[in-house]
């Protein structure tokens, strides 16, 4: 965590308040733009002060819903950069992970859920419904995510985990996909009758304008009192879970369907060094799990080139997140049966 003492905003110049701030990684610093950047800045005609506390507004805010219908690409979108991994494979996220984003008086704390589980019984599964179960419980506002003009069984178990007396909005995502809004009107009519939502919002998360109007109107149930982070932070997750999930990301998306979702990501090695050329340099070792022999084939690909591809694409994306040179080991190991242990799924970092 950076430890220099922060100028204050009235003893700024404009091309100094122009600056990105070191954005907070869960104790750890991405450095400001470079000299050069600065230096082909605009300058700004005016300073912003800060917000006063006594006008602040902070609040949980739980997005939920059935398996692949958008909640981690909404949270990004929300925050402003991409902190929860995304594919087409369903059960993608399996943590809760926290998104923040801070603008003008609001902090909205995001909470993104796994996909309610409502077919497989394992210790894997169990784990991430109680995880969403706990979200819901103690949040100031829900966001059901679902697809627009579509409810199925999967989403019905979804509400009725929703408590009573906090407020719901409908967030009918996906509605670029509708090729007929008219039938949107009867839809969400179906839907007020099956829940007292808040509000509807039609919407795509893909669509900045429709972001936009979602923070706007989430901001009016977020409860007035002090923010609880500081203004630049994104996330309460660590550069080494956030190490995890990036290659657990590239690992399903790489593979498709054909490797089974419970395959998971253990870190072996995460170390900080000195770099030469760079400002940073992480070591980093990981270890994909995977429950068969023919899995961890699929994994390694024709001469390893599937993995080696894996790695790769994982380092180029923690190198611009992490804003630092990364070296990346990956491994593969075959653990039988881990999703039904409940000792290993443990041991694997799920709560």
């Amino acid at each position: 965590m950076s430890t220099d003492k922060k100028t204050p905003e009235t003893e700024r110049t404009p091309q100094e308040q122009t600056m990105r701030r070191p954005v907070q990684i869960a104790g750890v610093t991405i450095q400001p733009r470079s000299s050069s950047e600065d230096a082909s800045l605009a300058p700004v005609a005016a300073a912003h002060a800060p917000v006063p506390v006594e006008g602040q507004r902070c609040g949980l805010v739980a997005i939920v819903g059935k398996p692949n219908v958008g909640k981690s690409t909404l949270l990004n979108a929300l925050v402003g950069q991409k902190i929860s991994i995304t594919s087409r494979k369903a059960q993608t996220t399996r943590h809760r992970i926290t998104g923040i984003r801070t603008q003008g008086a609001a902090q909205y704390v995001f909470v993104d859920t796994p996909g309610f589980q409502t077919i497989h019984g394992t210790a894997l599964n169990k784990s991430l419904n109680k995880t969403v179960v706990g979200a819901v419980s103690d949040v100031d506002l829900v966001l059901f995510v679902v697809e627009a003009g579509s409810f199925t069984t999967a989403d019905a178990k979804v509400l009725a985990l929703l408590k009573p007396g906090i407020p719901v909005l409908l967030v009918a995502n996906k509605l670029d996909n509708v090729h007929r809004r008219g039938d949107i009107a009867p839809w969400l009519q179906s839907m007020q009758e099956r829940h007292a939502f808040t509000e509807f919002v039609p919407m795509s998360a893909k669509q900045p304008k429709d972001i936009e109007r979602l923070l706007g109107i989430c901001e009016k149930y977020l409860p007035e009192q002090p923010w609880w982070h500081a203004e630049d932070e994104l996330t309460d997750r660590s550069e080494k879970f956030l190490a995890s999930e990036m290659v657990r990301e590239k690992l399903f998306r790489l593979t498709g369907d054909e490797l089974p979702y419970t395959s998971t990501v253990v870190i072996d090695k995460f170390e900080e060094e000195a770099g030469r050329t760079a400002k940073r340099m992480l070591r980093i070792a990981a270890t994909i799990v995977v429950e068969r022999e023919g899995h961890k084939a699929m994994v390694i690909g024709d001469k390893g080139e599937k993995l080696k591809r894996i790695g790769t694409e994982t380092r180029v994306e923690l190198e611009k997140l992490l804003d630092a040179k990364v070296f990346i080991e990956l491994w593969v190991k075959v653990r039988s049966g881990w999703a039904d242990d409940e000792a290993r799924v443990r041991s694997f970092g799920y709560e």
